[in-house]
């Protein structure tokens, strides 16, 4: 069995999905299935069972023996959420008995970071455990993440831990799956939509004089990526290999770049004006943000990622144009 938390979520039931693709269907899909909005990402799943994550502790007690890896993906994400005791209990006191347990049980583990324990950027994105102490997020949804991070690293140098871990510091995902999201959705998404619906697409005007409109820079990473390397990992488990992981794709694009490409990808001419940033995110808006990959590369990765334009437009017609779910078609 594979467990996967979060799994009704976007980046969770998108690496369902390629485990089905492989023929892995001995799954165990973990999340609040409580949410119809996310009930397409999942229903179409080949699993063996769906255990609420509340309910999840007692059963790994009964299952563990059957279980081969857990992907902990389960997390709040909301970066505009500003009420930390929500972060505390789900990003991470959950993942502490998500750790304890793989420890207690002996199985391997990959959890999910983020980009945003980088903050500003100010000690860069490279995926160095000496940095992490500090490190200063920008909002609380960063400072779960990374605090978290500081856990895991302080467990595993008492040997505290499981024999096989990863924590992936995800840059800016997006692609199929992500419907639910609202407001915390990608830009490619929002692009798709606002196109379809008024012909262009508004992106926030900079409010600094080092980067021009649509200038503001990130690493963009399709999902189906994310998925490729929690694939590698499953079958990499290797002692020395344990710790942090930047996952982008080393190459930064502007969100220029990102609009045009999606208008390119719906048959549209660019049409593309700028509004304010919002002020609730404007003093912990980031401007840049790029991953060193060496890390990743340097225990046997050698999968090319997808060009921002090839990753859009999959995204886009293969999915988007259709409301199609990655492993759940519409």
């Amino acid at each position: 069995m594979i467990v996967i938390t979060g799994s009704a979520g976007f980046i969770g039931s998108a690496l369902a999905a390629r485990l089905n693709e492989a023929r892995f269907f001995d799954l165990v899909l973990v999340d609040d299935f409580s949410r119809v909005d996310k009930a397409p990402n999942h229903n179409k799943l080949t699993c063996t069972e769906r255990v609420d994550r509340l309910a999840f502790f007692d059963w790994l007690e009964v299952n563990e023996n059957q279980v081969q890896f857990i992907f902990h993906l389960g997390a709040r994400t909301d970066t505009t959420e500003q009420d930390r005791s929500i972060f505390d209990d789900l990003n991470v006191s959950y993942s502490e008995r998500v750790w304890n347990a793989c420890v207690q049980y002996g199985l391997p583990l990959v959890y999910a970071s983020s980009a945003a324990t980088y903050g500003a950027g100010e000690h860069g994105y490279k995926d160095d455990h000496g940095i992490v102490e500090s490190l200063t997020p920008l909002n609380p949804y960063g400072e779960s993440k990374n605090d978290f991070d500081r856990w895991a690293l302080a467990q595993a140098a008492e040997g505290h831990s499981p024999y096989f871990w990863a924590g992936l510091k995800f840059f800016n995902v997006f692609g199929p799956n992500e419907y639910h999201k609202g407001r915390m959705a990608s830009v490619v998404f929002h692009t798709f939509n606002q196109v379809r619906g008024t012909g262009g697409m508004k992106l926030f005007r900079s409010h600094r004089p080092d980067y021009p409109d649509g200038g503001q820079t990130r690493d963009f990473i399709y999902v189906k990526d994310v998925a490729e390397v929690c694939y590698f990992l499953m079958h990499h488990r290797k002692h020395s290999s344990n710790g942090l992981y930047n996952l982008g794709t080393g190459n930064a694009r502007t969100f220029l770049d990102l609009a045009n490409a999606t208008f390119h990808a719906m048959g549209h001419a660019s049409n593309v004006s700028f509004i304010d940033t919002p002020e609730d995110i404007r003093g912990t808006y980031q401007y840049f943000t790029e991953a060193d990959m060496s890390k990743l590369r340097s225990i046997g990765y050698n999968r090319e990622f997808h060009t921002l334009e090839a990753a859009i437009e999959d995204y886009v017609q293969n999915y988007l144009a259709s409301g199609a779910r990655w492993g759940s078609p519409a």
